[in-house]
């Protein structure tokens, strides 16, 4: 096996099985793609396919030379030691992960344009992490080994787990039965204050003897439910402003059903968070408001400034956008969904009324990270017979929302496709049209180093269009535990830099890393625009206008999708 002639033999023979791997993966990206057309006819660059070509055969022939001993990988899904001692499951393993990288590197040698490129690696991603020997029982060697020590116990669990997650429409991620939204998670206490048929008005129970004069109003994304940021006591933003002396309100969208599924983005403006910050004015009989946007419930919110600025009104003295997309010209992953025939598809489906139901956004949302929050389950759930343990982000994760068919398709074509928030005039939303260039206030503006939903360049680039003074920090992690990072847990790290050039890299080649929290940093600049401090209020809302209607998290948050 080790002559010349079989090893010529062995490439001719990896050639026919490459072509196979190659046209599974490329028919997984026809078949996902949005255009629902034909692919582009692919060229490779010839040099990187000899390049591939020789460190394939290479490498399979250390492999071989090995005595079938697969090599140590640093890949988890193969990291317990009954890989190692298994020769079969592990020479499986070994050559998965060969045929992965030599077909991630064939995505990479596509001579094609970035979109085209981005989807053809991406497909082929996705092949791959289904593909595993490890999601297959005949070859992964730990739930071999797990149903030998259990007596076949754990394939038994392992069926009902899959007969239960089949019945839910979804794969579990976390112990959903250990949680209750009002009872340990979103406990912070407060009520309900206002109501229509977009959002109530959570008001938040004051923790401090005064208050800042200037109320402050999250805006969560419309997307996921609010409660991500008041998960546990300990992991609560909400919860930390309303320490730090803030009279804290926070907007809980509807979870959409079909009585208001004609609902469209001006509505969400002028109907949502518009309203929202006037029943703050109002009920504080404040001027001013601070105002937090968090994903798109930022995107939400600088569209309403805009609207604001161009009806020649101020009730905002600063903004907050947390991991926000303003400008939409650098989406990372998520730009792979995206195409004109896509949009237009959707416009037709759902352009008029009806949902986006809630569970097709979170089934998106997972498999850009497949082999962390799909296959890592299907794993752990089925073939292994384990009950994944209680986590309140997963909680949360899976507790997803509808969004209606009208607001979806405007967003889906305005921003991912089109990018016209940030075109001065092109839009005209609420009757007003949108020019950023004319939200001028104070903005902090906050993207995670890991982000794969807002990567932090497009989390960056909002500071080419606000012309406010203007703050920007990166924070370590990903969209949500870069976010939802304590201080007294002392983790992670962040970043700043006084100077705000046009590019990010630019911006991260002068910035000074922090040990801990972006928090206290963010809290020190809300502080500065906050004003003066009054005695806090002993009552919620205002006079029989705006009574404690329910307590909080109040009864919309906990509506399923």
């Amino acid at each position: 096996m080790n002559s010349e002639a079989n090893w010529a033999a062995a490439a001719q023979q990896f050639q026919q099985e490459l072509g196979k791997y190659w046209g599974q993966a490329l028919q997984t990206m026809q078949d996902a793609a949005p255009t629902g057309g034909a692919l582009p006819t692919l060229q490779f660059a010839p040099e990187k396919m000899r390049e591939l070509q020789e460190a394939y055969v290479r490498e399979a022939s250390e492999l071989w030379n090995s005595g079938l001993q697969p090599p140590q990988t640093k890949d988890k899904r193969f990291g317990h030691d009954a890989w190692a001692r298994n020769p079969v499951a592990g020479f499986s393993a070994a050559v998965y992960l060969l045929n992965a990288r030599t077909l991630l590197g064939m995505a990479e040698a596509a001579d094609a344009d970035p979109k085209v490129k981005a989807r053809l690696r991406f497909a082929v991603e996705q092949w791959l992490a289904a593909s595993a020997p490890s999601n297959f029982l005949a070859l992964n060697a730990e739930a071999q080994q797990k149903a030998l020590e259990t007596k076949g116990e754990s394939i038994a669990r392992g069926v009902q787990n899959l007969l239960a997650d089949l019945q839910q429409g979804y794969v579990s991620m976390t112990d959903e039965s250990a949680f209750e939204v009002g009872r340990n998670v979103a406990t912070t206490e407060g009520a309900v204050v206002f109501e229509n048929e977009l959002f109530q008005l959570v008001e938040y129970k004051p923790l401090t003897k005064q208050v800042y004069e200037k109320p402050f109003l999250f805006v969560p994304p419309c997307i996921n439910k609010f409660y991500i940021l008041d998960l546990q006591p300990e992991n609560s933003l909400i919860r930390y402003a309303v320490e730090q002396g803030h009279r804290t309100f926070v907007v809980s969208w509807r979870n959409p059903d079909a009585t208001i599924q004609d609902k469209t983005w001006d509505d969400y403006i002028e109907d949502g968070a518009l309203k929202a910050i006037s029943v703050v004015q109002d009920i504080a009989g404040a001027k001013q408001i601070n105002a937090l946007g968090f994903c798109v419930g930022g995107t939400i919110l600088g569209t309403s400034l805009a609207v604001l600025a161009a009806r020649g009104e101020k009730p905002v003295a600063s903004a907050t956008f947390l991991t926000t997309f303003l400008d939409f010209e650098d989406t990372g992953v998520l730009d792979v969904f995206v195409d004109d025939a896509f949009v237009q598809f959707r416009e037709m489906q759902l352009g008029q009324g009806g949902l986006l139901k809630g569970q097709e956004l979170a089934s998106t949302f997972s498999f850009l990270r497949p082999n962390d929050l799909v296959w890592n389950y299907v794993v752990g759930n089925y073939l292994k017979g384990e009950t994944p343990p209680p986590f309140d982000l997963l909680y949360w994760n899976s507790d997803s929302t509808n969004l209606p068919g009208p607001m979806y398709t405007w967003y889906l074509r305005n921003t991912y496709l089109e990018n016209n928030l940030v075109k001065p005039g092109k839009l005209t939303v609420a009757g007003a049209q949108v020019d950023l260039g004319k939200v001028n206030l104070p903005v902090f503006l906050y993207g995670s180093r890991e982000d794969h939903i807002v990567p932090v360049t497009g989390a960056y680039a909002s500071v080419k269009h606000l012309p406010g003074k203007k703050k920007f920090v990166m924070g370590a992690s990903g969209h949500i535990a870069g976010v939802i990072n304590p201080p007294a847990k002392n983790k992670r790290s962040y970043w700043t830099n006084d100077k705000l050039p046009d590019g990010f890299n630019d911006w991260l080649a002068g910035a000074k890393e922090h040990a801990g929290s972006w928090w206290p940093e963010w809290s020190g600049w809300l502080k500065s625009h906050a004003g003066k401090q009054i005695a806090a209020p002993k009552t919620y809302g205002k006079g029989a206008k705006y009574k404690a209607i329910e307590p909080a998290p109040g009864r919309y948050v906990k509506a399923k999708a």
